[in-house]
């Protein structure tokens, strides 16, 4: 079977998906405004908090480059908020996930395939829109177009990143009777060590270590790193990308051995 005749396959998925959004266009207004208002409320505290300063920065950052992380931290968590893992806990609650086993399809990837169109509209939509809106508003950093281009690698290996871990909150749900709780935690968590609440190079020493272990901050710090030029060299930006790989295989791979694990558990507890 050739990669187009199985990418075809889930074409139907993303599909559906998409259409089902465009079905709701006012979702889109109401997104917008709430990412800007958390946008706005963000980019104006640290604007407050370091005006006037002085020495600089903390972290190295000039102030239109701390404005511009902090807003396309919050833009990067609007393109990972997918819904993937309240879908698929919904899904597991409500027994439907049975329909999904008969599929001659992998549930993952059909997941991937739906959650998709959901990243990339969010990002046409309401990203795009709300970073022009605060361009006029405000002094950003202009990144070069070589920090643009690997700003758009990265973000799409974000995405990968971003929706392994989804995925496998989601799946819980064939152990925890509700997955409310263990989503509240996954949120937060993964907003402080990716880099969405606070820039890393702020975080003292202890904590920024161990951001830099964990997967997370491949879905915000890293693309942010490479499209404010915030790296050491070549080598250094690839490396950058490499751990983004690395990861984005690794969750993939533990993603699908999750899901192995919860149909064999299906399997036994139907009999």
């Amino acid at each position: 079977m050739t990669v187009l005749s199985s990418t075809r396959r889930y074409t139907p998925f993303a599909t559906a998906s998409l259409q089902g959004l465009l079905q709701y266009r006012s979702m889109f207004l109401i997104s917008a405004l709430t990412a800007a208002s958390l946008a706005g409320v963000q980019v104006f505290l640290w604007r407050a908090v370091y005006a006037g300063s002085a020495g600089g920065l903390p972290g190295g950052y000039d102030l239109p480059q701390l404005t511009t992380y902090v807003l396309l931290a919050q833009v990067l968590g609007l393109m990972q908020a997918n819904r993937v893992d309240e879908e698929v806990s919904g899904e597991v609650q409500r027994g439907d996930i049975a329909v999904s086993l008969l599929r001659p399809v992998s549930y993952p990837l059909t997941r991937f395939a739906a959650g998709l169109p959901v990243s990339l509209t969010n990002a046409a939509l309401v990203a795009v829109p709300v970073v022009l809106a605060y361009a006029l508003l405000m002094p950003l950093a202009k990144p070069s177009w070589i920090g643009a281009v690997m700003f758009g690698c990265s973000a799409a290996l974000s995405l990968v990143i971003g929706f392994t871990v989804n995925l496998m909150v989601g799946l819980a749900g064939f152990v925890t009777t509700n997955t409310w709780g263990v989503r509240i935690v996954k949120d937060s968590v993964v907003a402080f060590f990716a880099g969405q609440v606070v820039p890393l190079a702020l975080l003292p020493g202890p904590l920024a270590a161990l951001a830099r272990v964990l997967p997370f901050q491949g879905m915000v710090d890293s693309p942010l790193r490479l499209l404010l030029g915030r790296y050491d060299g070549t080598l250094d930006a690839v490396g950058i990308l490499a751990v983004q790989i690395l990861w984005a295989v690794v969750l993939s791979a533990l993603s699908a051995l999750a899901w192995n694990r919860a149909v064999r558990r299906v399997e036994v507890l139907g009999g």
